[in-house]
Protein backbone atom coordinates (compact mmCIF):
# COMPACT_ATOMS: atom_id res chain seq x y z
CA UNK A 1 0.00 0.00 0.00
CA UNK A 2 0.30 3.47 -0.32
CA UNK A 3 1.94 5.60 3.01
CA UNK A 4 1.18 8.55 3.03
CA UNK A 5 3.32 11.35 5.40
CA UNK A 6 1.89 14.75 6.55
CA UNK A 7 4.52 18.08 6.10
CA UNK A 8 4.96 17.80 9.54
CA UNK A 9 6.50 14.19 9.17
CA UNK A 10 8.94 15.50 6.65
CA UNK A 11 10.36 18.11 8.47
CA UNK A 12 10.59 15.69 11.53
CA UNK A 13 12.53 13.13 9.06
CA UNK A 14 14.39 16.00 8.03
CA UNK A 15 15.75 17.27 11.24
CA UNK A 16 16.56 13.63 12.29
CA UNK A 17 18.83 13.19 9.71
CA UNK A 18 20.21 16.70 10.19
CA UNK A 19 20.68 15.55 14.35
CA UNK A 20 22.31 12.44 13.37
CA UNK A 21 25.05 14.19 11.32
CA UNK A 22 25.77 17.18 13.57
CA UNK A 23 25.84 15.23 16.53
CA UNK A 24 26.59 11.61 16.00
CA UNK A 25 28.48 11.60 12.67
CA UNK A 26 30.02 8.30 13.55
CA UNK A 27 27.08 6.63 12.88
CA UNK A 28 26.13 8.27 9.63
CA UNK A 29 26.93 5.97 6.75
CA UNK A 30 26.06 7.15 2.85
CA UNK A 31 23.47 4.63 2.13
CA UNK A 32 21.35 6.88 4.73
CA UNK A 33 19.69 9.05 2.26
CA UNK A 34 17.98 5.77 0.66
CA UNK A 35 16.31 5.35 3.92
CA UNK A 36 12.57 5.96 3.14
CA UNK A 37 10.48 7.68 6.21
CA UNK A 38 6.90 6.03 6.74
CA UNK A 39 5.49 8.48 9.31
CA UNK A 40 3.85 7.69 12.89
CA UNK A 41 1.84 5.19 13.54
CA UNK A 42 1.11 3.56 16.58
CA UNK A 43 2.95 6.20 18.89
CA UNK A 44 6.45 4.88 16.52
CA UNK A 45 7.90 6.60 13.60
CA UNK A 46 8.55 3.92 10.63
CA UNK A 47 11.66 3.79 8.59
CA UNK A 48 11.84 1.60 5.51
CA UNK A 49 15.08 -0.03 5.40
CA UNK A 50 16.33 -1.66 1.33
CA UNK A 51 17.43 -4.60 3.18
CA UNK A 52 17.30 -6.72 6.09
CA UNK A 53 21.10 -6.71 6.69
CA UNK A 54 21.32 -3.05 6.44
CA UNK A 55 18.26 -2.87 8.96
CA UNK A 56 19.71 -5.44 11.10
CA UNK A 57 22.98 -3.29 11.50
CA UNK A 58 21.06 -0.02 11.91
CA UNK A 59 19.63 -2.09 14.89
CA UNK A 60 22.83 -3.05 16.30
CA UNK A 61 24.30 -0.04 15.83
CA UNK A 62 22.39 3.13 14.93
CA UNK A 63 18.93 2.75 17.18
CA UNK A 64 20.43 4.46 19.85
CA UNK A 65 21.68 7.43 18.21
CA UNK A 66 18.05 7.83 16.15
CA UNK A 67 16.03 7.49 19.34
CA UNK A 68 18.18 10.19 20.93
CA UNK A 69 17.47 12.00 17.41
CA UNK A 70 13.70 11.86 17.11
CA UNK A 71 13.29 12.48 20.87
CA UNK A 72 15.79 15.75 20.14
CA UNK A 73 13.48 16.91 17.17
CA UNK A 74 10.03 16.24 18.46
CA UNK A 75 10.42 16.49 22.12
CA UNK A 76 8.67 13.20 22.61
CA UNK A 77 9.69 9.54 23.57
CA UNK A 78 8.81 8.91 19.71
CA UNK A 79 11.15 5.39 18.65
CA UNK A 80 12.23 4.46 15.51
CA UNK A 81 11.18 1.13 13.87
CA UNK A 82 13.01 0.01 11.12
CA UNK A 83 11.37 -1.93 8.56
CA UNK A 84 12.53 -4.45 5.10
CA UNK A 85 10.69 -3.78 1.83
CA UNK A 86 8.55 -6.95 3.17
CA UNK A 87 7.48 -5.96 6.45
CA UNK A 88 3.80 -4.31 7.28
CA UNK A 89 3.36 -0.78 8.00
CA UNK A 90 -0.14 1.31 8.74
CA UNK A 91 -3.24 -0.61 8.67
CA UNK A 92 -1.86 -3.74 7.07
CA UNK A 93 0.37 -4.25 10.06
CA UNK A 94 -2.62 -4.53 12.23
CA UNK A 95 -4.81 -6.37 9.59
CA UNK A 96 -2.54 -9.19 7.54
CA UNK A 97 -4.01 -10.41 4.90
CA UNK A 98 -4.22 -13.97 3.16
CA UNK A 99 -2.59 -15.60 0.17
CA UNK A 100 -5.90 -14.15 -0.88
CA UNK A 101 -5.76 -10.91 0.00
CA UNK A 102 -8.54 -10.88 2.01
CA UNK A 103 -7.93 -9.51 5.81
CA UNK A 104 -8.24 -11.14 8.76
CA UNK A 105 -9.98 -9.48 11.22
CA UNK A 106 -9.49 -12.11 13.93
CA UNK A 107 -5.11 -12.62 13.33
CA UNK A 108 -3.00 -11.34 15.44
CA UNK A 109 -0.27 -9.79 13.61
CA UNK A 110 3.26 -11.38 12.68
CA UNK A 111 5.42 -8.80 14.22
CA UNK A 112 8.89 -9.50 13.78
CA UNK A 113 11.11 -9.48 10.13
CA UNK A 114 11.34 -12.31 7.52
CA UNK A 115 13.49 -15.15 8.73
CA UNK A 116 17.36 -14.70 6.87
CA UNK A 117 20.27 -17.20 6.29
CA UNK A 118 23.07 -15.70 8.35
CA UNK A 119 23.88 -17.16 12.00
CA UNK A 120 21.27 -15.73 14.50
CA UNK A 121 18.70 -14.44 11.56
CA UNK A 122 17.99 -17.94 10.58
CA UNK A 123 15.47 -18.12 13.45
CA UNK A 124 11.72 -16.65 13.72
CA UNK A 125 12.70 -14.37 15.70
CA UNK A 126 8.79 -13.47 17.32
CA UNK A 127 9.60 -16.99 18.57
CA UNK A 128 12.08 -14.74 21.06
CA UNK A 129 9.68 -11.92 21.68
CA UNK A 130 6.17 -13.28 22.54
CA UNK A 131 5.18 -9.78 24.33
CA UNK A 132 5.84 -7.55 21.49
CA UNK A 133 3.11 -6.25 20.10
CA UNK A 134 2.62 -2.91 17.87
CA UNK A 135 1.18 0.09 19.24
CA UNK A 136 -2.61 1.15 18.76
CA UNK A 137 -4.50 4.33 19.59
CA UNK A 138 -5.45 2.19 22.82
CA UNK A 139 -1.95 2.29 23.82
CA UNK A 140 -1.80 6.37 24.74
CA UNK A 141 -1.83 8.32 28.05
CA UNK A 142 -4.75 10.95 28.35
CA UNK A 143 -2.58 13.24 27.07
CA UNK A 144 -2.65 11.64 23.67
CA UNK A 145 1.19 10.81 23.69
CA UNK A 146 2.56 7.48 23.89
CA UNK A 147 2.33 5.60 26.82
CA UNK A 148 6.57 5.36 27.94
CA UNK A 149 6.08 1.29 28.96
CA UNK A 150 4.95 0.16 25.44
CA UNK A 151 7.33 2.61 23.68
CA UNK A 152 10.60 1.20 25.72
CA UNK A 153 9.66 -2.49 25.61
CA UNK A 154 9.51 -1.75 21.66
CA UNK A 155 12.83 -0.42 21.58
CA UNK A 156 14.42 -3.85 24.06
CA UNK A 157 11.86 -6.24 21.40
CA UNK A 158 13.68 -4.59 18.40
CA UNK A 159 17.12 -5.79 19.71
CA UNK A 160 15.90 -9.19 20.72
CA UNK A 161 14.94 -10.05 17.01
CA UNK A 162 18.75 -9.96 16.07
CA UNK A 163 19.36 -13.46 17.69
CA UNK A 164 21.77 -15.10 20.06
CA UNK A 165 24.93 -14.02 21.65
CA UNK A 166 26.73 -16.10 19.34
CA UNK A 167 25.66 -14.64 16.49
CA UNK A 168 28.11 -12.49 14.22
CA UNK A 169 26.01 -9.76 12.88
CA UNK A 170 26.76 -9.02 9.23
CA UNK A 171 28.06 -5.12 8.26
CA UNK A 172 26.61 -3.70 5.28
CA UNK A 173 29.89 -1.66 4.12
CA UNK A 174 31.60 -4.96 4.32
CA UNK A 175 30.97 -5.42 0.18
CA UNK A 176 34.12 -6.63 -2.04
CA UNK A 177 33.42 -3.05 -3.45
CA UNK A 178 34.14 -1.60 -0.45
CA UNK A 179 37.78 -3.11 -0.03
CA UNK A 180 40.68 -1.37 -1.06
CA UNK A 181 43.07 -3.85 -3.35
CA UNK A 182 46.83 -3.39 -2.81
CA UNK A 183 49.91 -5.84 -3.01
CA UNK A 184 49.60 -7.00 0.74
CA UNK A 185 45.62 -8.37 -0.02
CA UNK A 186 45.72 -9.15 -3.27
CA UNK A 187 45.85 -13.39 -3.50
CA UNK A 188 43.22 -13.12 -0.41
CA UNK A 189 41.05 -10.72 -2.17
CA UNK A 190 41.24 -12.69 -5.45
CA UNK A 191 40.53 -16.02 -3.31
CA UNK A 192 37.04 -14.85 -1.88
CA UNK A 193 35.97 -13.74 -5.16
CA UNK A 194 36.33 -16.97 -6.55
CA UNK A 195 34.65 -18.50 -3.37
CA UNK A 196 31.55 -16.05 -3.71
CA UNK A 197 31.47 -16.68 -7.61
CA UNK A 198 31.74 -20.95 -6.89
CA UNK A 199 31.64 -21.74 -3.85
CA UNK A 200 32.38 -25.25 -2.33
CA UNK A 201 34.52 -25.86 -5.66
CA UNK A 202 37.05 -22.91 -5.80
CA UNK A 203 38.90 -23.10 -2.61
CA UNK A 204 37.47 -25.68 -0.10
CA UNK A 205 38.23 -24.45 2.59
CA UNK A 206 39.94 -20.77 2.53
CA UNK A 207 41.64 -20.30 5.46
CA UNK A 208 42.68 -15.97 5.39
CA UNK A 209 45.07 -15.31 8.60
CA UNK A 210 46.67 -12.35 9.27
CA UNK A 211 47.40 -9.45 11.99
CA UNK A 212 44.38 -7.77 13.41
CA UNK A 213 42.27 -5.51 12.14
CA UNK A 214 43.82 -5.59 8.64
CA UNK A 215 40.82 -7.09 6.75
CA UNK A 216 40.38 -10.81 7.24
CA UNK A 217 36.58 -10.14 8.58
CA UNK A 218 35.81 -7.84 5.84
CA UNK A 219 36.36 -10.45 3.31
CA UNK A 220 34.25 -13.02 5.33
CA UNK A 221 31.64 -11.02 5.39
CA UNK A 222 32.02 -10.08 1.88
CA UNK A 223 31.54 -13.69 0.50
CA UNK A 224 28.14 -13.94 2.56
CA UNK A 225 27.04 -10.81 0.99
CA UNK A 226 27.48 -11.80 -2.29
CA UNK A 227 26.67 -15.25 -1.97
CA UNK A 228 22.84 -13.53 -0.50
CA UNK A 229 22.52 -11.38 -3.68
CA UNK A 230 23.47 -14.20 -5.94
CA UNK A 231 21.83 -17.03 -4.12
CA UNK A 232 19.19 -16.08 -1.54
CA UNK A 233 18.59 -19.59 -0.92
CA UNK A 234 21.98 -20.79 0.22
CA UNK A 235 22.11 -21.93 3.65
CA UNK A 236 24.94 -20.36 5.60
CA UNK A 237 26.37 -20.23 8.91
CA UNK A 238 28.61 -17.43 10.01
CA UNK A 239 29.62 -17.23 13.79
CA UNK A 240 33.02 -16.66 15.70
CA UNK A 241 35.17 -19.45 16.55
CA UNK A 242 34.09 -18.81 20.57
CA UNK A 243 30.42 -18.93 19.37
CA UNK A 244 31.30 -22.42 18.12
CA UNK A 245 32.88 -23.41 21.27
CA UNK A 246 30.01 -21.60 23.66
CA UNK A 247 27.18 -23.39 21.80
CA UNK A 248 29.10 -27.17 21.47
CA UNK A 249 29.42 -26.79 25.36
CA UNK A 250 26.13 -25.37 26.65
CA UNK A 251 24.74 -28.53 23.96
CA UNK A 252 26.63 -30.79 24.95
CA UNK A 253 25.63 -29.95 29.13
CA UNK A 254 22.07 -30.09 28.04
CA UNK A 255 22.27 -32.87 26.01
CA UNK A 256 21.26 -31.15 22.58
CA UNK A 257 23.87 -32.17 20.35
CA UNK A 258 21.26 -33.72 17.72
CA UNK A 259 20.34 -30.06 17.24
CA UNK A 260 24.13 -28.65 17.34
CA UNK A 261 25.54 -30.75 14.54
CA UNK A 262 21.88 -30.05 12.54
CA UNK A 263 22.93 -26.20 12.81
CA UNK A 264 26.16 -26.76 11.86
CA UNK A 265 26.61 -29.09 9.66
CA UNK A 266 23.36 -28.90 7.66
CA UNK A 267 24.60 -25.64 5.53
CA UNK A 268 25.62 -24.60 2.33
CA UNK A 269 28.65 -22.61 3.83
CA UNK A 270 30.15 -22.38 7.06
CA UNK A 271 32.32 -19.01 8.22
CA UNK A 272 33.82 -18.77 11.67
CA UNK A 273 36.38 -16.24 12.42
CA UNK A 274 39.11 -16.21 14.57
CA UNK A 275 39.55 -20.14 14.31
CA UNK A 276 42.93 -20.07 16.80
CA UNK A 277 40.42 -20.07 19.28
CA UNK A 278 40.09 -23.63 18.95
CA UNK A 279 43.45 -24.01 20.72
CA UNK A 280 43.66 -26.20 23.73
CA UNK A 281 40.29 -27.51 22.89
CA UNK A 282 40.15 -31.20 23.10
CA UNK A 283 36.79 -32.41 22.58
CA UNK A 284 35.98 -29.11 20.52
CA UNK A 285 38.63 -30.11 18.27
CA UNK A 286 37.25 -33.50 17.54
CA UNK A 287 33.71 -31.81 17.20
CA UNK A 288 34.86 -29.30 14.89
CA UNK A 289 36.97 -32.10 13.26
CA UNK A 290 33.60 -33.97 12.30
CA UNK A 291 31.63 -30.73 11.60
CA UNK A 292 34.49 -29.99 8.89
CA UNK A 293 34.91 -33.63 7.49
CA UNK A 294 30.93 -33.97 6.98
CA UNK A 295 30.86 -30.03 5.17
CA UNK A 296 34.00 -31.48 3.03
CA UNK A 297 32.59 -34.78 1.58
CA UNK A 298 29.48 -32.83 0.82
CA UNK A 299 30.89 -30.03 -1.64
CA UNK A 300 29.81 -27.37 1.18
CA UNK A 301 32.04 -24.61 1.55
CA UNK A 302 34.33 -23.84 4.41
CA UNK A 303 35.71 -20.51 4.96
CA UNK A 304 37.90 -19.59 7.88
CA UNK A 305 39.73 -16.81 9.18
CA UNK A 306 42.96 -16.80 11.92
CA UNK A 307 45.47 -14.24 13.19
CA UNK A 308 48.43 -17.06 12.15
CA UNK A 309 48.90 -19.96 9.64
CA UNK A 310 47.90 -23.71 10.11
CA UNK A 311 50.80 -25.04 11.25
CA UNK A 312 51.58 -21.84 13.31
CA UNK A 313 48.30 -22.10 15.98
CA UNK A 314 49.65 -23.53 19.10
CA UNK A 315 48.34 -27.11 20.40
CA UNK A 316 46.30 -27.70 17.25
CA UNK A 317 45.74 -30.95 16.40
CA UNK A 318 48.07 -32.25 13.61
CA UNK A 319 45.01 -33.82 11.43
CA UNK A 320 42.85 -30.29 11.81
CA UNK A 321 46.29 -28.32 10.52
CA UNK A 322 46.38 -31.05 7.51
CA UNK A 323 42.54 -30.39 6.77
CA UNK A 324 42.90 -26.84 6.65
CA UNK A 325 46.19 -26.71 4.55
CA UNK A 326 43.48 -28.89 1.46
CA UNK A 327 41.94 -25.91 0.22
CA UNK A 328 43.93 -22.49 -0.05
CA UNK A 329 45.69 -20.59 2.95
CA UNK A 330 46.25 -16.93 2.06
CA UNK A 331 47.35 -14.48 4.65
CA UNK A 332 47.14 -10.25 4.65
CA UNK A 333 49.60 -8.07 5.43
CA UNK A 334 49.73 -4.27 6.29
CA UNK A 335 49.20 -1.73 3.82
CA UNK A 336 51.56 0.23 2.36
CA UNK A 337 51.00 3.76 2.67
CA UNK A 338 49.31 4.32 -0.66
CA UNK A 339 47.12 2.01 0.31
CA UNK A 340 46.17 3.31 3.75
CA UNK A 341 45.36 6.96 1.87
CA UNK A 342 43.26 4.92 -0.04
CA UNK A 343 40.94 3.23 2.91
CA UNK A 344 40.56 6.68 4.67
CA UNK A 345 39.42 8.15 1.45
CA UNK A 346 36.62 5.13 1.00
CA UNK A 347 36.18 4.93 4.55
CA UNK A 348 35.15 8.10 5.26
CA UNK A 349 33.48 8.68 1.83
CA UNK A 350 31.23 5.35 3.20
CA UNK A 351 30.49 7.78 6.24
CA UNK A 352 28.91 10.61 4.10
CA UNK A 353 32.61 12.41 3.88
CA UNK A 354 35.23 13.87 1.69
CA UNK A 355 38.66 13.77 3.12
CA UNK A 356 40.52 15.91 1.68
CA UNK A 357 43.99 14.15 0.35
CA UNK A 358 46.47 15.99 2.51
CA UNK A 359 44.07 15.20 5.53
CA UNK A 360 44.19 11.38 4.42
CA UNK A 361 48.25 11.31 3.64
CA UNK A 362 48.72 13.09 7.21
CA UNK A 363 46.55 10.38 9.22
CA UNK A 364 48.47 7.51 6.86
CA UNK A 365 51.92 8.66 7.42
CA UNK A 366 50.92 8.64 11.95
CA UNK A 367 48.89 5.63 11.95
CA UNK A 368 50.43 2.42 9.94
CA UNK A 369 50.06 -0.92 11.71
CA UNK A 370 46.03 -1.75 10.99
CA UNK A 371 42.73 -0.61 9.31
CA UNK A 372 41.25 -0.54 13.10
CA UNK A 373 43.62 2.76 13.49
CA UNK A 374 42.73 4.28 10.85
CA UNK A 375 39.02 4.24 11.27
CA UNK A 376 39.13 5.37 14.88
CA UNK A 377 41.29 8.15 13.33
CA UNK A 378 38.23 9.06 10.55
CA UNK A 379 35.88 8.88 13.89
CA UNK A 380 37.90 10.99 15.84
CA UNK A 381 38.18 13.66 13.15
CA UNK A 382 34.58 13.62 12.41
CA UNK A 383 33.58 14.00 16.03
CA UNK A 384 35.67 17.13 16.88
CA UNK A 385 35.18 18.45 13.29
CA UNK A 386 31.23 18.55 14.17
CA UNK A 387 31.89 19.97 17.42
CA UNK A 388 33.80 22.44 16.37
CA UNK A 389 31.49 22.96 13.57
CA UNK A 390 34.12 23.23 11.21
CA UNK A 391 35.35 21.70 8.17
CA UNK A 392 37.91 19.12 8.27
CA UNK A 393 41.55 20.55 7.11
CA UNK A 394 45.21 19.43 7.90
CA UNK A 395 45.64 21.60 10.72
CA UNK A 396 42.23 20.32 12.53
CA UNK A 397 43.43 16.80 12.16
CA UNK A 398 46.88 17.53 13.57
CA UNK A 399 45.14 19.29 16.59
CA UNK A 400 42.37 16.37 16.83
CA UNK A 401 44.94 13.72 16.85
CA UNK A 402 47.41 14.62 18.61
CA UNK A 403 46.57 13.48 21.72
CA UNK A 404 45.07 10.20 20.38
CA UNK A 405 48.52 8.57 19.16
CA UNK A 406 49.38 5.05 20.54
CA UNK A 407 51.30 5.27 23.48
CA UNK A 408 54.51 3.74 21.84
CA UNK A 409 55.38 6.69 19.79
CA UNK A 410 57.91 7.82 22.35
CA UNK A 411 59.74 4.40 22.65
CA UNK A 412 62.83 4.53 20.45
CA UNK A 413 62.38 2.20 16.93
CA UNK A 414 64.26 -0.70 16.39
CA UNK A 415 66.37 -1.71 13.45
CA UNK A 416 63.75 -3.99 12.04
CA UNK A 417 61.00 -0.90 12.18
CA UNK A 418 63.48 1.73 10.87
CA UNK A 419 64.05 -0.95 7.92
CA UNK A 420 60.48 -2.43 7.39
CA UNK A 421 58.85 1.66 7.73
CA UNK A 422 61.45 2.64 5.20
CA UNK A 423 60.78 0.10 2.71
CA UNK A 424 57.10 0.34 3.24
CA UNK A 425 57.69 4.28 2.54
CA UNK A 426 59.88 3.48 -0.78
CA UNK A 427 57.67 0.79 -1.64
CA UNK A 428 61.01 -1.78 -2.38
CA UNK A 429 61.51 -4.66 -0.66
CA UNK A 430 62.75 -5.58 2.42
CA UNK A 431 65.22 -7.55 1.02
CA UNK A 432 66.93 -4.37 -1.44
CA UNK A 433 67.31 -2.71 1.44
CA UNK A 434 69.55 -5.12 2.92
CA UNK A 435 70.67 -6.60 -0.58
CA UNK A 436 73.91 -5.37 -2.68
CA UNK A 437 72.26 -3.40 -5.30
CA UNK A 438 73.68 -0.28 -5.89
CA UNK A 439 70.62 1.57 -7.85
CA UNK A 440 70.10 4.83 -6.65
CA UNK A 441 66.40 3.71 -6.04
CA UNK A 442 67.46 1.23 -3.66
CA UNK A 443 70.55 3.28 -2.19
CA UNK A 444 69.36 6.14 -1.41
CA UNK A 445 66.54 4.44 1.04
CA UNK A 446 69.28 2.21 2.32
CA UNK A 447 71.51 5.28 3.32
CA UNK A 448 68.27 6.52 4.68
CA UNK A 449 67.39 4.00 6.94
CA UNK A 450 71.00 3.57 8.07
CA UNK A 451 70.61 7.40 8.77
CA UNK A 452 67.78 6.92 10.83
CA UNK A 453 69.42 3.96 12.32
CA UNK A 454 71.87 5.65 13.47
CA UNK A 455 70.36 8.98 14.55
CA UNK A 456 67.26 7.39 17.08
CA UNK A 457 69.10 4.38 18.40
CA UNK A 458 72.20 4.34 20.80
CA UNK A 459 73.99 1.89 18.49
CA UNK A 460 77.18 2.13 17.09
CA UNK A 461 77.84 2.17 13.30
CA UNK A 462 79.73 -1.42 13.39
CA UNK A 463 76.25 -2.76 15.27
CA UNK A 464 74.31 -1.11 12.56
CA UNK A 465 76.34 -2.32 10.01
CA UNK A 466 75.41 -6.12 11.15
CA UNK A 467 72.31 -5.37 10.79
CA UNK A 468 72.12 -4.08 7.34
CA UNK A 469 73.80 -7.59 5.88
CA UNK A 470 77.04 -7.62 7.55
CA UNK A 471 78.36 -4.30 6.08
CA UNK A 472 81.24 -2.51 7.31
CA UNK A 473 80.80 0.05 9.57
CA UNK A 474 82.77 2.90 7.45
CA UNK A 475 79.60 1.80 5.04
CA UNK A 476 77.59 3.12 7.31
CA UNK A 477 79.50 6.08 8.35
CA UNK A 478 79.46 7.49 4.70
CA UNK A 479 75.74 7.02 4.36
CA UNK A 480 75.02 9.02 7.48
CA UNK A 481 77.44 11.50 6.33
CA UNK A 482 75.78 11.58 2.72
CA UNK A 483 72.32 11.99 4.51
CA UNK A 484 73.04 14.73 6.87
CA UNK A 485 74.87 16.66 3.74
CA UNK A 486 71.50 16.09 1.79
CA UNK A 487 69.31 17.06 4.73
CA UNK A 488 69.18 20.80 3.95
CA UNK A 489 68.90 21.47 0.32
CA UNK A 490 67.38 18.64 -0.53
CA UNK A 491 63.30 18.49 -0.48
CA UNK A 492 62.96 15.43 -0.95
CA UNK A 493 65.09 13.63 1.10
CA UNK A 494 63.59 15.86 3.89
CA UNK A 495 60.13 15.26 3.38
CA UNK A 496 61.08 11.42 3.46
CA UNK A 497 63.04 11.90 6.45
CA UNK A 498 59.94 13.22 8.77
CA UNK A 499 57.27 11.32 7.02
CA UNK A 500 59.44 7.79 7.75
CA UNK A 501 60.43 9.31 11.79
CA UNK A 502 56.59 10.35 12.03
CA UNK A 503 55.49 6.49 11.14
CA UNK A 504 58.52 5.06 12.80
CA UNK A 505 56.86 7.24 16.55
CA UNK A 506 53.65 5.04 16.17
CA UNK A 507 55.02 1.81 14.26
CA UNK A 508 57.34 0.61 17.42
Amino acid sequence: MTITMSDQDRKIWAGVLSHLRSEHPALCRHWFDDLIPLGVQGGTFGVRVDSPIRRDYLLRNALDGFNDSMRTVTGQLLPVRFLTPDEPWGSDQAKPKTPLGEPKPDAEPRHGPTPTNVAGHNRRHDDHAPNQTPMTGTDRAPSGLPRREPAMAHIASERDRLGGPDALPINPDYTFEHFVQGNHNQLAYAAARAVAENPGHAYNPLFVYGDVGLGKTHLLQAICLSLMESRPGMRMLYVSCDGFVTRFMTSVQSGRMPEFRHMFRDVDMLVIDDIQFLANRDHTQEEFFHTFNALYQAKKQIVLSSDAAPDEIPDLEARLVSRFNWGLVTDIKRPGFETRVEILKRKSAMRGQALPTDVAEEIARLFVSNIRELEGAITRLQIVAAVKKEPITLALAREALSDHLPPSEHKPPTIDAIIETVADYFQIKRTDILGKRKLRSVARPRQIAMYLARETTNLSFEEIGIHFGGRDHTTVMHAVAKIRDLKGDTPDVNLAIEAISARLSLAV
